[in-house]
């Protein structure tokens, strides 16, 4: 009973409270930064009065830095109002058409990813008691930090489904794998497209800062795939070793029957999984890249709603969401709530002059992608829990 008072004690309503606020605020600010900061926006030839001046002779148009226009009769800028964004915006058959699609990728994400647990349990969980896996898996990861992540909680949720531990683990672990390399797949797909010098955002002062943590970021999760192969796959002893070893520690000691125990199962499900037929790692795999793709067509849907995109800007929106996903991977708030939001706002003005409308967009794919596992969770988590006991 203790463990799932820990549990429950560990998504408490406040906590949820906390993700809502600091994301709502973030995007709060930049929209009121937008509609008070100067930001400037290109008219036709000599309509507006300024002129772009590059005052820091970066060869880029610094749309919200004023020291970069100057004051003129007849220019090619003018400063940009509420109604200037507000025009921008063209409620047509095809946004609607475009936020339908971004909704049903958001239920595809889903589906493939209860259809990935249920291939890899070999069916042993129903249909239900997988969509209760993946939503509670889901609203532990948005109640996380980024960098945690809600792992160390789907074991215990397949361990309560009756999965015993060592092949639960093993389950993540595999998730873990294939997660990553549609990851590290998709990178070098993006670059034949693009360059590099278009996927980090040059007017953010940070910008080598990002571009180095993303390559830092690539580098770690190659290194962390190759681990969990090798652990998992080729000498899945080494890893029940290592696990001996850390629970022998003094800290750790009580729990080193426990751990054994463990480590005897995750063997026995390496054998297993060793076992499968190639069928089965194409029908895991192929969930799993649906269901990123899935993922990632979300936020491409809701910016083609309001912003005509060409085929290679859509390529270079992929790119960004990798830059994306990878911030908020390593952010410390819950879920990347509040990062996410921001680190939208700067990857993305480069496909819009508004930066009102950026920050707009960037509430509605958090209101689309993010709030609603918040609601699922705290609904189904109650309920599944008192079920389980």
């Amino acid at each position: 009973m203790n463990e799932e008072l820990q549990f429950q004690k560990a998504f408490s309503q406040w906590k949820i409270w906390i993700a809502i606020f600091l994301g709502v605020s973030i995007a709060s600010w930049m929209i009121y930064r937008s509609l008070h900061q100067q930001n400037f926006i290109e008219t036709a030839p000599l309509k507006g009065n300024y002129n772009w001046v590059d005052a820091n002779h970066n060869q880029i148009v610094d749309s919200s830095n004023p020291a970069e226009f100057q004051l003129t009769e007849k220019g090619n800028y003018k400063i940009e109002t509420l109604s200037d964004t507000l025009g921008m915006i063209h409620w047509t058959y095809a946004s609607f058409f475009w936020l339908i699609c971004a909704l049903l990728f958001m239920v595809g994400r889903d589906f493939f990813y209860i259809l990935r647990i249920r291939i890899l349990t070999k069916k042993q969980l129903s249909w239900k008691q997988c969509f209760n896996v993946i939503m509670i898996w889901e609203f532990a990861s948005a109640l996380s930090p980024g960098v945690v992540g809600g792992t160390t909680v789907a074991m215990f949720i397949l361990k309560k489904e009756k999965i015993d531990l060592g092949r639960s683990t093993a389950i993540v672990m595999v998730t873990a794998v294939m997660d990553n390399l549609f990851y590290l797949l998709l990178i070098p797909f993006v670059f034949i497209f693009i360059s590099q010098d278009q996927l980090f955002p040059t007017h953010f002062a940070a910008s080598k800062s990002v571009e180095f943590v993303f390559w830092t970021g690539f580098g770690i999760k190659l290194l962390l795939c190759l681990f969990i192969i090798f652990s998992l796959f080729i000498f899945p002893k080494v890893c029940v070793r290592l696990l001996q070893i850390v629970f022998s520690l003094p800290v750790l000691n009580k729990w080193k029957s426990f751990a054994d125990k463990t480590g005897i199962e995750l063997e026995m499900a390496s054998a297993a999984f060793k076992k499968e037929k190639i069928g089965f790692w194409i029908s895991a795999l192929g969930a799993t890249f649906l269901s990123w793709i899935s993922r990632y067509l979300v936020i491409s849907c809701i910016l083609n709603a309001f912003i005509e995109l060409d085929f290679l800007q859509n390529i270079l929106l992929l790119g960004k969401q990798i830059v994306l996903w990878l911030l908020m991977m390593i952010s410390p708030t819950p879920g990347g709530s509040g990062v996410a939001e921001y680190a939208f706002g700067e990857l993305m003005i480069s496909f819009s002059r508004s930066t009102l409308l950026i920050a707009a967009l960037a509430l509605l794919w958090r209101l689309i992608s993010y709030f609603p596992y918040l609601i699922i969770g705290a609904i189904i988590l109650p309920r599944w829990l008192r079920k389980k006991n």
